[in-house]
């Protein structure tokens, strides 16, 4: 008996440890209000490209979910707000939801949670009512699916519902949800799942009537003199995003409940604003974009949790030209729709992005029409400037002697030169962008590691760990976690 307790004990530190040396890491949110979005194709594109290996999806768009099969990207899909309800009132609609949604992609399609809503209790009250029996609907038809260890439902809610964030160690959540609020703690904790957190500083330091330094906001050091320190835990709080994340903790266990972990699923910084939002630049965008991106994966969480990694998606991949609202509400995408990025992204010294697009191409599509792909690289060759002399007759990528590998060679040597000044990888539908180098050892595509003359060969920015097979790592590290988590209960039990 002695055996099987010290074999069990070993088991579970093992399960322990490879669980917490999985790493944290940073996703991104895909908004779609865009006048110019590019085809899905694309944007998967884009997040291969940048190895950004988490998205968050606001609805179950079928064209991005089909597009993310078989790139083990870890995807959340969301359940509208106007979905929330009718999904609440009938278990069938919810059944029908998972049917439609998550088991007609899953596994090709790395789908691991759903996001209930969007900031329900703070947008929408009345619907309140339902927002947990939604979540436990869905819940249960995963379960009978089998995929209630694979996708986690949870809800993002904002920090409006915690009426006096600081400092941290007194925060609680706004009395009047606390029956909701408990419900979804209750069924969160039963279910294993994260509490979903949209935690903007930006707003925080906006709308705080100069209580705090900007730099308290954009992760930057602060002066002795401006320490920011909990009074009563005197935990020192070096960013208005970790007081934001502890002070959602400590909102938590006033109702009695812990080992909740917190996603945050939106954060950001808008990177231009009207006259009267003088600190939406493109400056204060880079740093908090950058030093956040610095905070997340240290692996650490906030004072009060330090062994619990904040994992973070960013709001947002593009600006949303066609939302409503200030200038502000338009402007908070790190991308442009040619896949070229707003402001540089750093990664440390030795990993930047600038915007060049060194390990992306631009190629023609398989199946695309011909006398499309004729006019594209007619195009390409005339008006839009690309240097077609490689495919000309006897010269190094004329051959394969196709309209399909021609098209490929002008359309990548034009957007090589252009995307950095608008051009988009398109070409009426014929087009898409790939991270495979088309290059062959006699014909060298511009932008290839290959090229003397191709773009700059800088390193890919990392939204998120790693591993040495690249990002197919992540699906074998996700399914290693649920295998582990599989066999741990079942030795467990076998052994007590």
């Amino acid at each position: 008996m002695k055996l099987k307790t010290w074999l069990a004990s070993v088991l579970l530190l093992t399960i322990a440890v490879l669980t917490n040396t999985l790493g944290a890491f940073v996703g991104v949110n895909i908004g779609t209000d865009v006048s110019d979005l590019p085809s899905a194709s694309n944007i998967v594109g884009i997040l291969q490209a940048n190895q950004i290996t988490h998205a968050r999806l606001y609805d179950a768009n079928a064209h991005l979910l089909q597009a993310l099969s078989n790139t083990s990207i870890e995807v959340i899909v969301g359940v509208t707000n106007e979905e929330v309800l009718r999904i609440g009132e009938s278990p069938s609609a919810a059944a029908a939801w998972i049917n439609k949604n998550v088991v007609a992609y899953v596994p090709s399609t790395n789908i691991t949670g759903i996001a209930v809503g969007s900031e329900v209790l703070s947008t929408i009250p009345n619907v309140a009512p339902v927002l947990v029996p939604a979540m436990n609907s869905l819940h249960k038809a995963l379960v009978a699916a089998n995929l209630n260890f694979r996708v986690k439902v949870s809800t993002p809610q904002s920090m409006d519902i915690i009426p006096k964030p600081f400092p941290p160690s007194t925060a609680t959540f706004n009395s009047s949800w606390n029956s909701t609020i408990y419900q979804l703690l209750q069924f969160l904790k039963n279910t294993n799942s994260s509490y979903m957190l949209n935690a903007y500083p930006y707003y925080g330091y906006t709308k705080g009537d100069g209580i705090f330094p900007i730099e308290y906001a954009l992760f930057r050091p602060l002066p002795s003199v401006k320490q920011i320190v909990d009074p009563n835990t005197l935990f020192h709080y070096n960013s208005m995003f970790d007081a934001m994340v502890d002070a959602t903790y400590y909102s938590i266990e006033a109702l009695n409940f812990n080992n909740i972990p917190i996603v945050v699923t939106e954060t950001g910084w808008p990177s231009f604003g009207g006259a009267n939002e003088p600190d939406a630049t493109e400056e204060n965008a880079e740093l908090y974009i950058n030093n956040m991106i610095q905070r997340v994966m240290n692996d650490s969480g906030p004072p009060s949790q330090p062994n619990i990694a904040i994992n973070t998606y960013i709001y947002e991949l593009f600006n949303e030209d066609k939302r409503n609202g200030p200038v502000s509400e338009k402007s908070w995408g790190i991308f442009y729709t040619n896949g070229s990025t707003v402001y540089p992204l750093n990664f440390g010294a030795s990993d930047l992005i600038t915007g060049n697009s060194s390990g992306v191409f631009c190629v023609a599509k398989d199946g695309a029409d011909t006398d499309k792909l004729q006019s594209g690289l007619s195009w390409a060759c005339g008006q839009g400037g690309a240097n077609c002399a490689a495919i000309q007759p006897g010269q190094p990528c004329y051959v394969p002697n196709n309209v399909k590998s021609h098209a490929s060679y002008a359309y990548n040597d034009y957007y090589q030169r252009k995307h950095s000044s608008g051009g988009t990888c398109d070409f009426d539908g014929t087009a898409t962008i790939t991270t495979k180098d088309p290059s062959s050892s006699s014909c060298i595509f511009a932008g290839s590691s290959n090229s003397s003359t191709g773009g700059l060969s800088l390193p890919p920015m990392a939204l998120g760990p790693s591993g040495p097979f690249g990002a197919s790592m992540n699906l074998q590290v996700s399914s290693l976690k649920y295998l582990i988590s599989a066999i741990g209960v079942f030795l467990v039990l076998a052994v007590l």
